[in-house]
């Protein structure tokens, strides 16, 4: 039988900055920027009772929450704890999924014929507490669907077990909207079909749900059902996506190649947003004309933007190039890439720059990637990246 664990830090930003300074315990808090043209990147519990939403622009978030809080995030410190959490999990269980740079799927399948696995879940997440100083919440069921939806449930610094045999009358009375890939739009169609609670959706025939959202239906049935055989993915940091170009002819031209970094690094940018990924490490390879080949690589705070994994890999390619001798291949690799979406990074956006970026994804969603860039990574040609 599967034992599947979900764990979820608890309000993770809000938590570490209350680590660092526990002045802010118990008021509302938002994080993100400080601006009126800034972004909600998270917020405390006690914000989130006034309304208050990631991704809600600041200036309407202080208008629900006058009292609260504004701090601009700290996207380096939120991945220095991402990491410290992700090192205590990994040696202590066999198999984990890092899901996100705050959540984590473990199998702890066959681990009940020792300690039990609600004991070995009970003891890591007091082992993260006490290391970190961070709440966390957990699940415990068969499958990572009804985990998840546990871990949700026993929010906030709460557990949840879900016995075998007791998935569907623990999902039936909740709503729709608590079912993983059950986004505004698929809600809105289950309530104009007059769907509210899972329940509903457990009584439904499978091919009416297919019917109505193709696929999507058919996903959403299984897991009302309490059903998902989707196995925990074993994390590993090598996981990677990375693009490179041989030059015809050896160059030594610094405006060319610095060009062509850029448009490297927003061509693999685009394809971590797409993928819903986030990189925490940027790499440049540069091979000269004696094949000789030199890489550097920098752990970063966890991004999936442009700008900021541009200035990175610019960086990189400024300390390792040698003014005195042709270059035969330049590449950019991105690893240790993680779930994970733009929201880390709202801090350090206006909304105007989030809607340029959503703009500009669906532009190339629609007509291709090299559809629309930046003017000074023009004499890019994209070349066929590789991903690993």
């Amino acid at each position: 039988m599967k034992h599947i664990a979900h764990m979820d830090l608890d309000s993770f930003f809000v938590s570490v900055e209350r680590l660092r300074n526990s002045a802010l315990d118990s008021i509302p808090l938002i994080i993100g920027g400080t601006g009126d043209r800034g972004v909600v990147a998270s917020c405390s519990y006690e914000a989130r009772a006034f309304g208050v939403r990631s991704a809600m622009p600041i200036k309407m978030a202080k208008q629900l929450c006058p009292e609260a809080m504004v701090i601009r995030g700290d996207h380096e410190l939120y991945s220095h704890y991402s990491r410290m959490v992700t090192d205590i999990v990994a040696e202590s269980v066999p198999v984990y999924e890092k899901s996100s740079i705050d959540e984590f799927y473990l199998d702890l399948s066959g681990m009940d014929r020792f300690l039990g696995c609600w004991q070995i879940t009970q003891d890591l997440t007091r082992k993260i507490k006490r290391e970190t100083g961070l709440p966390i919440s957990y699940g415990l069921s068969a499958n990572k669907t009804v985990s998840k939806i546990a871990t949700n449930e026993a929010k906030p610094a709460g557990a949840k077990q879900i016995m075998h045999g007791n998935e569907k009358p623990f999902l039936a009375p909740l709503s729709v909207r608590k079912i993983p890939g059950v986004g505004q739009e698929t809600y809105k169609t289950l309530r104009g079909l007059g769907i509210q609670r899972i329940e509903t959706v457990q009584a439904m025939p499978m091919e009416l749900m297919e019917k109505t959202l193709g696929k999507a239906g058919t996903d959403i049935w299984k897991k009302s059902q309490g059903i998902d055989n989707n196995p925990v993915e074993p994390y590993r940091e090598r996981k990677s996506i990375s693009t490179e170009q041989t030059f015809e002819q050896d160059t030594i031209d610094i405006i060319m190649l610095e060009n062509l970094i850029i448009g490297m690094t927003e061509n693999l940018a685009y394809q971590l947003r797409k993928q819903q990924k986030v990189t925490g490490c940027v790499a440049v390879k540069i091979r000269y004309s004696d094949f000789n080949t030199f890489t550097q690589q920098l752990r970063i705070p966890y991004t999936s933007a442009d700008h900021t994994l541009i200035a990175q890999t610019r960086a990189l390619f400024k300390k390792l190039y040698n003014r005195r001798l042709l270059v035969r291949l330049i590449g950019v690799r991105f690893s240790e890439l993680v779930t994970g979406t733009l929201q880390i990074n709202l801090f350090d956006h206006t909304e105007e720059m989030i809607n340029l970026y959503q703009a500009m994804d669906k532009i190339r969603n629609r007509y291709g990637e090299n559809s629309v860039k930046r003017a000074i990574s023009n004499s890019y040609n994209h070349p066929a990246e590789k991903k690993k």
